[in-house]
């Protein structure tokens, strides 16, 4: 499947939890589409053992394979230099947050231990990778000027990839009755709030900051009954990512680019 979504003018894409699922897609798909960004940095935890995302590597030369261990300071600390070595003055342009678990516990099942698993990866790990590469954030940001000033991924973005399970005003009916996952949705809920107060924060220095839902997609964590597949989620997110403006700063938006309520 080629995606319409065009990265030429993005020098740097990275995205964690690349060796599998929409990850690898969407690394496969930026490499593979008619206008890739110059330096696609694609993070697993172990890289050894990571096959489809080393072939895509030696398939493409602007594909660099990083190990990165999101729950891990010192993890994060390597990745980052590794990753300041590849952009070098470039700076980084985008940053796509999609390392993520699944903990399913309902009222019953629910540990603390379960709750602090689930918001390690898909809460605090976002931020914290952000936090570190945002030097690198900033750099890529700074070197546009004039008509290119504009916010975009031309620019500097941080994308958290959040779901629609992490929103409280759809926490209602069927879905709530069913889909009793207390680890995974807090988490998500919490990473939607970590998105606000990143665009707020991150807008004074020109970098845009939104969270985005893949949609429902056949996963190891999304299950055979998703409505769609790793490739056609990937290429809706690349499309949206790519048309990112200001008005997009802190959003919550799906794979089509439609606002989704908190």
């Amino acid at each position: 499947m080629s995606c319409p979504a065009t990265f030429h003018a993005c020098r740097s894409v990275l995205v964690t939890g690349a060796s599998r699922g929409i990850g690898l897609e969407l690394v496969r798909q930026l490499a593979a589409g008619r206008a890739p960004p110059g330096r696609i940095i694609a993070t697993a935890r172990n890289p050894a053992t990571a096959t489809k995302l080393q072939e895509l590597a030696q398939k493409f030369s602007n594909v660099h394979v990083v190990g990165l261990d999101v729950v891990s300071d010192d993890s994060i600390h390597s990745c980052v230099e590794e990753v300041e070595r590849l952009v070098q003055g470039d700076g980084l342009n985008c940053l796509i947050n999609n390392a993520g678990i699944s903990v399913e516990a309902d009222l019953h099942s629910v540990t603390c231990e379960k709750m602090m698993e689930n918001f390690h990866t898909n809460s605090v790990a976002p931020l914290m990778l952000t936090k570190a590469l945002l030097p690198l954030l900033k750099r890529a940001a700074s070197a546009r000027s004039g008509a290119a000033a504009r916010l975009g991924v031309h620019r500097a973005v941080v994308i958290n990839m959040s779901s629609t399970l992490g929103s409280m005003t759809l926490n209602t009916g069927e879905m709530a009755r069913l889909v009793k996952w207390y680890p995974y949705r807090t988490s998500k809920s919490a990473l939607n709030m970590l998105t606000r107060c990143l665009a707020g924060d991150l807008d004074p220095h020109h970098i845009l900051c939104m969270a985005i839902h893949p949609g429902w997609v056949r996963t190891n964590m999304g299950g055979p009954q998703g409505q769609l597949s790793p490739e056609e989620s990937a290429c809706s997110v690349l499309s949206v990512i790519a048309g990112l403006e200001e008005k997009d700063q802190g959003s919550f938006l799906n794979e089509s680019g439609e606002t989704l309520p908190w």
